[in-house]
């Protein structure tokens, strides 16, 4: 029986592109396959033809010569060989052309997952690893902003082979387990299974006499000085990221990034929301009660002055305008928040409390909150007795 034209089986034009071919293939495949036609027992059958055409009209020199010479073109052999004429044995069907066309769509849908996609090459060389380092400031340092030297840990690339892993610099060779794809194949029923290279760990290439300073592995432990820029208004939780300064990647891959989490300490002062800042003042009862004015310091080292009213109480606030944190990504300076505490005196002197008795005696209607407090107190223990 003559066999069907290739194009003709995945349901192509003549001169069809290599997208246009991969794209009727993997229709035809997803059509065909035996699993999902249990009930039609030429579906293998089929399945196999649209492998062996995809086999022959992906590759351009097959394709050139089955353009040529049709069916002809193979009937030499269906062995390795190569060249675009009659006969030269470019392989045709089977078992092992069924791998290679189902590899090459499985490659195309899950490429992403297992590594490089389907074609030549070995895996790119592995990125190094992201670092964290923890950089604790003051709270005047977050206000400036300022510039710290930190040594970071980390590996680095290898001095004495230039990062590549092998003695001298020399270049790494390419894994003859599997060919420099980082990847081996296996065959199991209609598919293949793609597992990581034993040999070279996935990296697609050995080294053949190691480098005896990092032992073939590019990159070496070593402390790095660096220069961090710490910009005005950072908080707790705020991330910095140093690209490239992380761990160096293993024979000459891509660094990793560096991470700076700053943690904004404790001030005894001031405490710190957002933007804001909140001072907690002590004043004393006398000054509460007759009003006046008192200095706080402001987080720039300087000065402010605030009037307290007559009669303030305890958790008052008053508010120093613009005076707080500087913004970090846009928005207003904050404010500072004075919050007063009215402190009782202790430790008086007889005198002392002769006046304080004195003056309690003249204050009867002179503490507004404790004469409403006390009234509620009293229609509380009233209704309760009814």
């Amino acid at each position: 029986m003559a066999k069907r034209d290739y194009y003709e089986i995945l349901g192509i034009a003549k001169g069809a592109s290599a997208d246009e071919i991969k794209k009727g293939y993997r229709t035809k495949a997803k059509e065909l396959h035996p699993d999902r036609n249990a009930d039609n027992p030429k579906a293998e059958a089929q399945f196999k033809e649209a492998n062996e055409a995809y086999e022959v009209l992906k590759n351009p020199d097959k394709k050139a010569a089955y353009d040529r010479y049709g069916h002809a073109a193979f009937e030499g052999g269906m062995g390795g060989g190569s060249g675009g004429r009659p006969g030269g044995g470019f392989g045709g069907g089977g078992q092992g052309d069924f791998s290679s066309a189902f590899s090459d769509v499985f490659d195309d849908l899950f490429g992403d997952f297992m590594g490089n996609r389907g074609g030549g090459g070995g895996r790119r060389a592995a990125r190094g690893a992201d670092l964290r380092y923890n950089l604790g400031i003051t709270l005047e340092e977050a206000y400036k902003g300022m510039q710290r030297s930190i040594n970071v840990p980390t590996s680095v690339a290898c001095d004495s082979c230039n990062g590549s892993g092998a003695e001298g610099g020399a270049e790494p060779t390419t894994c003859p387990t599997c060919s420099g794809m980082g990847k081996v194949r296996a065959q199991q029923g209609f598919f293949t299974v793609e597992r990581t290279c034993p040999t070279c760990s996935g990296m697609g290439q050995i080294v053949k006499n190691p480098c005896k300073t990092c032992r073939g592995a590019g990159r070496v432990e070593k402390d790095r000085a660096l220069s961090v820029n710490i910009p005005a208004g950072v908080e707790t939780g705020t991330r910095i990221r140093l690209a490239g300064e992380g761990e160096a990647g293993m024979r000459g891959g891509p660094s990793g990034d560096l991470y700076i989490f700053i943690e904004v300490k404790e001030h005894e002062l001031f405490e710190r929301d957002g933007p804001n800042l909140f001072c907690r003042v002590p004043v004393s009862m006398s000054t509460a009660a007759l009003g006046g004015s008192i200095e706080v310091p402001t987080i720039d080292g300087g000065r402010g002055r605030v009037q307290i009213p007559s009669g303030s109480q305890s958790g008052r606030q008053m508010r120093l305008r613009s005076k707080g944190m500087p913004p970090l990504r846009g928005g207003g300076t904050g404010d500072m928040i004075i919050e007063l505490a009215v402190e009782t005196p202790v430790n008086l002197t007889s005198r002392q409390k002769e006046l304080l008795q004195e003056f309690e005696k003249e204050s009867e209607n002179n503490n507004p909150e404790s004469s409403s407090f006390f009234s509620s107190v009293k229609s509380f223990w009233d209704s309760m007795k009814g």
